[in-house]
């Protein structure tokens, strides 16, 4: 079936209502009844001011550590897709891409422009040189790069994909219902000193050509070698200052799962970090690493947490310099619905609070290893309006593009990086988005797509950017609430929409942030079949009719030509908050230069109005 709200636009509003069982008069009260909104029209209000702008790495990057060749600069060899992560600190910008690393100056307090490469195209796993093991032997895409805002520190989390050799004290794989378990340190002596982020030469031609004949000789060797059937790992490097030319602390963990797409996320507590444990079965692993040690260059802990029949995980990623209250659990996120089992949409967003439990102890100690009362807690439901994966979910042909049959992925089947979360003064939101389908007038569209893997794609017309903001409340417990345990914090639909301005357009892999004063910026990608994909950016105040992004949109990049040969677009873009007036967001995402021989990407900085 189509859903079709038939009134004006003005009165195109549908009444959800969330309920909140067993409010406490003395608690505060949840939020007004959350609307609806489908925007079939761009906002008329001023469209976010784009303060910056740069390309970042891609097809056509130059940095210091490019390859120089008699003829030139060599081209950068990318994978795809391009896994964009992007952080910003005070006077730094780090961007990832799949495999590769670069580190930009921003203007202020130490450099008098916006852009300049101080650092890179390097692999990723150059944060872990010296520190041994898969972390440094290995160069992995999903590389996620955070700045911590509470701390001023940076933080690199970069998963391990391969078996690696079983170790002596290899251990189990967990199980969803055996609770909390503590990773395996992957480094028995880690993390060792801060150790200053090692700064390569430039390769030559020929240094890059040796290099691929030894990986090809390491892919042959391995052929011929017994496949290992040890576990995988997750590593992480934690800057020493916030300063990320400087040094860097460096840990790994054992991972037993498969830890695909990692989504790390500030909070007091820990960073915590939800991966897949693969596409072909429905299981999360929810983990957290133990942040204040790690802050120190201390031996420090992760603790992990199964979870089965549950979409992508998102923990809420703290914006601000405002903590949520002391103890507050950090709330997970993920969409309704199963793509595996052709379950593909939903009316609800599921939700979770994950406590945890750093028991006070010494390494080595007996209590060392005990996770006390760590826990991932299920809470109700939240109900919304009734939505469609885009394209059927992901890994499935749909967004169109210009003179070719190549058609992009959508990742349609998740919330996209990052959930955030803000506090101010008293209000506490957290802010989420994903791609829907829509009809031909941008409304919703609700009927069944293909399953996973059938090789079709969805014939909706168009792709909409559904947004969501929860408020936080607090929740009395009772008797018939026991399941619920101690989560007395729950998060409440306050406000929806989706933003699907235009006939035959698609607007995907949204990522949102919210800046110091409420307002709510989205990045996302935007094409037609008539026009190459590129990045556009939407906002709304806390004043504006709700549920709806009043400003126009504001466009950061138009392609130049189409992507062929793969289907993978992005898998995600990336928001992240300036912590230096916390009023800029700042956005990365894809686009293709013409003739391009892979993506490019493009950096912008967004200032809302009144802000």
């Amino acid at each position: 079936m189509r859903l079709r709200i038939l009134t004006p636009l003005s009165a195109r509003v549908t009444l959800v209502v969330t309920l909140v069982a067993g409010l406490s008069a003395c608690k505060p009260a949840p939020p007004p009844v959350a609307p609806t909104v489908e925007q079939r029209l761009q906002g008329t209000a001023p469209a976010p001011h784009l303060v910056a702008s740069f390309t970042g790495l891609g097809a056509t990057f130059v940095g210091p550590q490019s390859a120089i060749s008699d003829s030139g600069v060599v081209p950068l060899s990318l994978r795809n897709p391009s896994d964009n992560s992007l952080a910003v600190g005070p006077d730094h910008i780090i961007q990832t891409v799949n495999t590769r690393t670069a580190i930009f100056t921003k203007a202020g307090g130490r450099f008098d422009s916006t852009g300049k490469v101080l650092y890179g195209p390097v692999n990723n796993n150059n944060f872990f040189r010296g520190f041994g093991g898969p972390c440094e032997e290995y160069n992995n895409g999903d590389t996620v790069v955070r700045y911590d805002q509470l701390a001023q520190r940076w933080l690199v989390v970069m998963p391990i994909f391969r078996r690696l050799q079983r170790r002596e004290n290899e251990p189990p794989a967990p199980k969803a219902g055996d609770g909390a378990v503590m990773s395996t340190p992957g480094n028995a002596d880690q993390p060792g000193p801060a150790t200053p982020l090692f700064i390569p030469d430039a390769p030559t031609a020929e240094q890059l050509a040796a290099e691929a004949e030894a990986r090809a000789l390491a892919r042959e060797r391995r052929r011929n070698e017994p496949a290992p059937d040890g576990s995988f790992a997750m590593c992480y490097a934690v800057s020493a200052t916030s300063d990320p030319m400087g040094e860097w602390y460096r840990y790994e963990f054992v991972r037993p799962l498969f830890p695909d797409y990692p989504r790390p996320a500030v909070w007091p507590d820990g960073w915590y970090v939800p991966t897949s444990t693969g596409d072909t079965v429905i299981e999360k692993h929810a983990c957290v690493a133990e942040r204040d040690r790690m802050l120190r260059g201390e031996p420090a802990r992760e603790m992990c947490v199964i979870v089965s029949d549950a979409g992508f995980l998102n923990n809420a990623d703290l914006d601000g310099a405002q903590s949520p209250p002391p103890a507050a659990p950090n709330p997970v996120f993920a969409t309704a619905g199963s793509q595996l089992n052709g379950v593909l949409g939903g009316s609800a967003i599921h939700a979770w609070n994950f406590f945890v439990d750093w028991t006070d102890a010494e390494p080595g100690s007996e209590r060392w290893s005990d996770v006390g009362q760590t826990r991932l807690e299920r809470l109700p439901d939240i109900a919304v309006e009734p939505y469609a994966f885009l394209c059927g979910g992901q890994l499935t042909r749909c967004v169109p593009q210009p003179g070719t049959d190549e058609r992009l992925d959508s990742q349609g089947d998740k919330l996209m990086a990052r959930v955030v979360y803000r506090r101010i003064g008293g209000q506490e939101s957290v802010v989420a988005a994903h791609s829907v389908a829509v009809d031909y007038d941008g409304s919703i569209n609700v009927d069944p797509a293909p399953k996973y893997g059938d090789g079709g794609f969805n014939e909706a017309p168009g792709g909409g950017v559904r947004w969501y903001e929860f408020r936080i409340v607090q929740q009395e417990r009772t008797s018939s609430e026991e399941a619920v345990g101690e989560a007395d914090r729950v998060p409440v639909l306050y406000q929806q929409g989706t933003y699907a301005p235009g006939t035959g357009t698609y607007r995907w892999m949204p990522s949102p942030a919210m800046d110091k004063i409420g307002n709510i910026g989205i990045g996302y990608s935007w094409g037609t079949a008539e026009t190459f994909v590129g990045q556009r950016f939407a906002a709304r105040t806390p004043s504006d009719t709700l549920g709806r992004l009043s400003a126009a949109e504001t466009v950061l990049v138009n392609g130049s030509a189409a992507q062929e040969g793969t289907l993978r677009w992005e898998d995600y873009t990336q928001t992240a908050v300036d912590p230096t007036y916390d009023c800029t967001i700042w956005y990365v995402g894809d686009f293709v230069e013409s003739a391009g021989s892979s993506y490019s990407t493009k950096i912008g900085a967004f200032r809302m109005q009144g802000c």
